[in-house]
């Protein structure tokens, strides 16, 4: 078996290499033609065998009297050299042998002047050994072509041997090869079309089906509210045909796809509702415990040392908790889908005003600018356009150590759009986590420590704001150069 299956693949192995990547169309096309191929070459062997051996049969009864006629009825004398080929077609070949020897051999030309040509003596040994037994047989005897022959034994011991041309025999054989050949080709020429024609639209239900789940796959069904009533066309969906059961079962399974997103969609409208509305309650508390814990630590009596300590742990906690929920709110509110307000932003003063905050909170960095000569602007949310630099500077200076450049760009790469890269030259992000740092309480301390003040949100809300401005935020890291690129449409080059 497993000889026979490596002969398989030698022989078949790249034609079906060639079929795997074609379309079923072309594949379904591919096989009947190829089946007709193979049909039309088995009745053309059986044809043309049958043929030839019609004539072949022919051409012994021919031979027979052709035999009989050059060597003279059994039982009397064999008659001269030149009797042998009268009345005999042209092309026939007569021998004479004695006692073994090859006496005379030669064929008969009717068309030349000389009628008998004598039989080229590299073929004479052809003739003497051939059996005597009186039944045809063909041989090729070279320049002559390939001959019918039959050899008979006279009443005096001579042997006679009389033959005739198959070149008739094979030229009416490769004409019918010939003429099969031309049949079957426009006959596989027409089919093939046919067939290609039949098939395209017996799968035109197929690519109605395929263009719906195209149709479902182009659709965000990560996020937000989907309203999937995309189908397939009942005329699709039969039950006696296998597309019909292959369109039925992808309606039942978009519908069943669309109760899971709208239960999703209900689930995270209550889940976004609980965490607005706790976060906008929790900050009426925290602010007066961060109030009142202010409050006692610089009263007018002196408290204990550890009181005031505790004190001004309390008042870090809640300045926390305060930033967390501040966090969670904006987060639950561009989750909700609010319109953002619109209005011109100067995106390179308000760089410069980042990068100086940043440069207060972190001296132990070193902080660069690399602006355009002109101003660029764009439209945009003035409010939450400065969250996005100062998440990512604020970022940069959490996770990465002092003595760190962090490179603050802003460009115009002349598409309409405005590019704003953070890079530093720190330790970088994990490859295994550079696919996670935009997503929700996401650090790259895989620990619960606060040391650093990092909620896991920062970058989540730069994603969130920039895709409410249809733009695009992405991250490059590698140890020594790790790269943030936000870009944002609708660029306003130069002061308003």
């Amino acid at each position: 078996m497993g000889a026979i299956r490596r002969w398989w693949l030698r022989q078949f192995g790249p034609a079906r290499r060639w079929l795997a990547g074609r379309s079923l169309r072309a594949r379904l096309v591919a096989a009947v033609l190829a089946l007709l191929a193979a049909v039309c070459v088995a009745i053309g062997v059986v044809t043309t065998v049958a043929l030839h051996q019609f004539l072949v049969d022919q051409l012994d009864q021919r031979l027979g009297t052709a035999a009989t006629r050059a060597g003279g009825p059994p039982g009397r004398p064999a008659p001269g050299q030149d009797a042998f080929f009268r009345g005999q077609a042209a092309g026939t070949l007569t021998a004479k042998m004695e006692g073994g020897q090859l006496v005379w051999a030669a064929t008969f030309q009717p068309d030349e002047a000389v009628e008998q040509r004598p039989v080229p003596m590299e073929q004479r040994s052809t003739l003497l050994a051939l059996p005597t037994d009186g039944r045809p047989r063909s041989r090729d005897l070279g320049e002559l072509g390939e001959y019918r022959l039959v050899a008979r034994r006279t009443p005096a011991g001579d042997v006679f041997v009389t033959g005739l041309p198959m070149a008739e025999v094979q030229r009416t054989v490769w004409w019918m090869v010939a003429f099969q050949a031309g049949i079957a080709g426009a006959g596989l020429l027409v089919a093939g079309t046919a067939g290609a024609l039949i098939v395209r639209g017996s799968l035109r239900p197929l690519r109605r089906v395929a263009a719906t789940a195209s149709r479902v796959a182009e659709l965000p069904l990560d996020r937000g509210e989907v309203a999937l009533r995309v189908r397939v066309p009942a005329t699709d969906t039969d039950q006696r045909t296998e597309i019909g059961q292959v369109g039925a079962a992808l309606n039942r399974m978009l519908g069943h796809v669309a109760a899971a997103l709208t239960a999703r969609q209900a689930s995270e409208t209550r889940v976004r509702q609980f965490v607005a509305d706790a976060s906008h309650e929790l900050r009426t508390p925290l602010a007066a415990i961060h109030g009142y814990a202010e409050l006692a630590r610089r009263g007018r009596e002196p408290v204990p040392a550890d009181v005031a300590h505790a004190l001004r742990g309390v008042e870090s906690a809640s300045a926390r908790m305060t930033r967390l929920v501040d966090d969670l709110l904006l987060l639950a509110r561009l989750d909700s889908g609010r319109p953002l307000a619109t209005e011109s932003v100067d995106l390179s003063a308000l760089a410069v005003e980042a990068v100086s905050d940043a440069h207060v909170a972190g001296p132990e960095h070193r902080w660069r600018l690399d602006l355009p000569a002109e101003p660029l602007r764009i439209d945009g949310d003035p409010v939450r356009l400065p969250q996005i630099l100062a998440n990512l500077l604020t970022n940069a200076r959490t996770h990465t150590p002092p003595g760190t450049t962090v490179t603050t760009g802003l460009s115009a790469p002349g598409d309409g759009t405005v590019e704003i890269t953070v890079g530093d030259d720190g330790p970088g992000i994990p490859a295994e986590l550079q696919g996670e740092v935009f997503e929700r309480f996401s650090r790259g301390d895989t620990s619960r420590s606060r040391a650093a003040g990092s909620t896991g949100l920062g970058l989540a809300i730069v994603a969130a704001i920039v895709e409410a401005h249809r733009g695009t935020v992405t991250v490059a890291s590698r140890p020594g150069h790790t790269l943030f690129t936000v870009r944002l449409p609708g660029l306003v080059v130069g002061a308003p």
